[in-house]
């Protein structure tokens, strides 16, 4: 069986993170490490070319720091700002609040990805993950050419993605950290470090 083609990540870290009460919530600590770096992190170690992070420029992790114009336009300009830094054929697109991303979540959804225009996750209440897939970095890009609306389901929905459940040792990858109650228990869940994936590469 063949391998999945050359990927890029690109993650989403410039929210306003209302439920959270506002703030930084991508920098925030779970297990010694902030949240995006847990999530560049895994895609690092599931073979990333590059890591693009679109969200204020920070220490860490090492990426490629840009930003959507104008800053909190909402996920699609987001997503825009990070497809124009995609040099690989197929590209990562992640949410930056992902305590328990492993590279082995995003090696799975790139091996789902294969023979379609992109596989997303579908969490445990049956919820599709937009920002938890691999994609066609040419469909996306054609798709966002001829897309006016706001939402990432607008955008993405008709590419038809393969859905991927989050079961078995996919189930928690899902879980984000959208409000302080999500993120007190992903501190006392057991988020282990970053070390399921090597640092980051391309930072510019």
């Amino acid at each position: 069986m063949a391998e999945p083609e050359p990927f890029d990540a690109v993650i989403l870290a410039g929210g306003a993170a209302r439920r959270m009460g506002g703030g930084d919530k991508p920098g925030l600590d779970v297990g010694g490490s902030s949240l995006v770096e847990r999530v560049a992190s895994a895609a690092a170690g599931a073979g990333a070319a590059q890591v693009v992070v679109v969200g204020p420029p920070r220490e860490r992790p090492a990426a490629r720091y840009v930003r959507e114009d104008p800053p909190g336009a909402g996920p699609v300009p987001a997503l825009g700002a990070g497809l124009a830094c995609v040099a690989q054929p197929r590209f990562a697109l992640l949410a930056g609040d992902l305590p328990f991303l492993h590279a082995a979540h995003v090696d799975a959804l790139r091996r789902a990805a294969r023979q379609r225009t992109g596989a997303v996750l579908v969490d445990g209440q049956g919820r599709i993950q937009w920002l938890l897939g691999v994609w066609d970095t040419g469909a996306v890009r054609g798709a966002l050419a001829a897309y006016e609306g706001r939402s990432l389901r607008g955008l993405l929905g008709p590419l038809e993605p393969a859905l991927v459940a989050a079961e078995g040792k996919l189930a928690r990858a899902a879980l984000d950290c959208d409000t302080p109650e999500e993120l007190a228990r992903a501190r006392e869940g057991g988020a282990d470090g970053p070390g399921h994936g090597a640092p980051p590469r391309g930072r510019g």
